[in-house]
């Protein structure tokens, strides 16, 4: 999802489809300026400065079975800052939010994200992109790694296409299925792992496990890939191919870690360190 933010109707709406952001978490904060060699005075002067933060916050929804507890993933840009604060002492975090306060005004936009005033942001303008998934429930452990996959249109594939798609990429599998458990998310469709066909012996756990969700939160479906450890038996390589299949195949955004992707230049740029790290 992904949307412009320009005015107090904007605002409104995004303080209202977020709840404020409330009990959420700054993850990443980046700042970047602009600067232009001013040909006349022979100096460099600024040009505009962005500041991006990238906040994690869970959001429950009411479906069948009760509610249930979905983590959303929020890259905020803000364009055109041009008063800011980012301040922390004596080992304060203005990365905890309580709650985000927002306005429009004179044309332009102030965000407060915290009550205090550590950390707040007057630009021209802001973008929202944001990825949904069902809450993990429990923190990953350490060594593993998550991709994501979030369309906002389209239908969800079945277990059989990626195991074709893999075929023809040269990545033979077998699929090991498992069976869905009582307290599973009501927008869960099916889950199982991935294990490469020559790793035939490995545990019912090993490869990538994989997930997928539809509908939810406004999107038509979700797929989630994890790998316990993608640096044994061929599962980095697996983990990034899949990757690349999903977002050559569909329309969406993509989300690895902190780092929040449109599937262009996921496909484009990001990929390429990602798989380095994974074969490392």
């Amino acid at each position: 999802m992904k949307r412009p933010i320009r005015n107090a109707e904007d605002l409104a709406w995004l303080v209202d489809h977020t709840h404020a952001f409330r009990g959420g978490q700054v993850t990443e904060l980046h700042l970047h300026k602009q600067r232009l060699l001013d040909e006349v005075s022979g100096r460099e002067v600024t040009a505009g400065t962005t500041i991006t933060a990238v906040i994690r916050y869970e959001f429950a929804v009411r479906g069948s079975g009760g509610l249930h507890a979905l983590t959303r993933v929020a890259k905020l840009t803000m364009r055109g800052a041009t008063d800011f604060s980012i301040f922390e002492q004596e080992g304060a975090d203005c990365s905890e939010i309580g709650a985000i306060h927002a306005e429009a005004s004179g044309g332009r936009l102030r965000f407060w994200f915290d009550p205090h005033g550590e950390l707040y942001v007057i630009c021209d303008e802001a973008e929202i992109e944001e990825v949904s998934r069902p809450s993990a429930g429990r923190p990953l452990r350490a060594g593993m790694t998550e991709w994501t996959f979030q369309a906002q249109t389209g239908e969800l594939p079945a277990v059989a296409w990626f195991l074709d798609h893999l075929d023809r990429a040269g990545l033979p599998c077998a699929w090991r299925a498992v069976k869905r458990s009582a307290p599973s998310h009501p927008a869960l469709r099916w889950e199982g792992h991935l294990v490469p066909a020559a790793a035939h012996d490995a545990p019912r756990s090993s490869g990538v496990q994989v997930q997928t969700y539809g509908p939810l939160d406004g999107c038509d479906f979700v797929i989630i890939l994890r790998a316990s450890n993608p640096h044994e038996d061929g599962t980095g390589r697996l983990l990034v191919a899949l990757a690349d299949i999903i977002a050559r195949s569909f329309a969406g955004t993509c989300l690895a870690g902190n780092h929040i992707m449109e599937r262009d230049e996921w496909l484009g740029v990001h990929n390429l360190g990602w798989s380095a790290r994974l074969e490392e």
